[in-house]
């Protein structure tokens, strides 16, 4: 909930944003191969919103899904471009460590109705089925 004057505000006019909006897609971020939990999220009061996770990078299939998400998330196609960006965060690595332990990965949309469960759908019809079956995965080297 985000408070602003100390009134509770969802997102206004735009439309209510609350927990459940988030449940899909937290749950399928969980599913994926590598993905460490939490999954954490939020969203801004003029409904812009986000969602935080950190992947294994020693998983096999680490670096695969990171170009799975980032192929649906950042570039579909030149027709199909989705409001979301999905980048690398970290802190500062020469003051905390490295990406082991301090390397996240951020979905933001700028698009306050294009809602997280929308996010959950466009990626569940895109990435390997069922996305928590490692063997439809394939190696990664696959050309």
């Amino acid at each position: 909930m985000v408070w602003w004057w100390r009134v509770p505000l969802n997102v206004g006019a735009l439309g209510i944003m609350n927990e459940r909006d988030f449940q899909s897609l937290v749950s399928f971020l969980e599913a994926i191969p590598g993905m460490q939990s939490p999954v954490g999220h939020g969203f801004e009061s003029d409904g812009q919103w986000w969602a935080k996770f950190s992947i294994d990078i020693e998983h096999p299939l680490a670096w695969q899904v990171v170009q799975e998400l980032g192929h649906v998330l950042n570039y579909l196609s030149i027709d199909e471009r989705l409001p979301t960006v999905f980048k690398p965060v970290s802190p500062p690595p020469y003051m905390n460590g490295g990406p082991k332990e301090f390397l996240s990965w951020v979905i933001e949309c700028s698009q306050p109705d294009f809602k997280p469960g929308t996010v959950a759908k466009w990626l569940e019809g895109r990435l390997p089925r069922p996305v928590g079956d490692l063997s439809q995965w394939g190696n990664g080297d696959d050309a």
